[in-house]
């Protein structure tokens, strides 16, 4: 089992930036594949960033409209995976989600936090 706590989220404007913190627990980290996810109010949720361990180094990958903006890392000496998010549009306002994989490849995630709200204002 793993235990997924989000924190980081707030109300800024248009333009500012945020950190994401994801803290986990349970298995071990470094060879877990973690992701972000996030949900605006009536839309599904959406897939932002992800971070994977593949033969001794991580590759990372992003939605299109986070690219140049979000930034995806992780600490694991601390069990944590963070989402840097510069220069943030409305359009960014969602709850966002951290979520967990022992499976290296593959897009579907076993565990999950329960959110952080961002509200961006224009």
């Amino acid at each position: 089992q793993v235990q997924l706590i989000e924190s980081g989220g707030g109300l800024v404007q248009a333009g500012d930036s945020l950190r994401l913190s994801c803290a986990a627990s349970g298995r071990t980290f470094s060879s877990m594949r973690m992701g972000w996810f996030r949900q605006a109010p009536g839309k599904e949720r959406e897939f932002v960033a992800a971070v994977r361990p593949i033969g001794g180094t991580y590759f990372v990958d992003y939605t299109g409209s986070v690219k140049g903006r979000f930034t995806i890392s992780r600490d694991n000496a601390e069990n944590t995976v963070y989402l840097q998010m510069d220069n943030l549009e409305a359009e960014d306002t969602a709850v966002y989600f951290c979520a967990a994989d022992p499976s290296v490849g593959g897009t579907e995630y076993t565990y999950w936090g329960q959110g952080t709200q961002v509200t961006v204002s224009s």
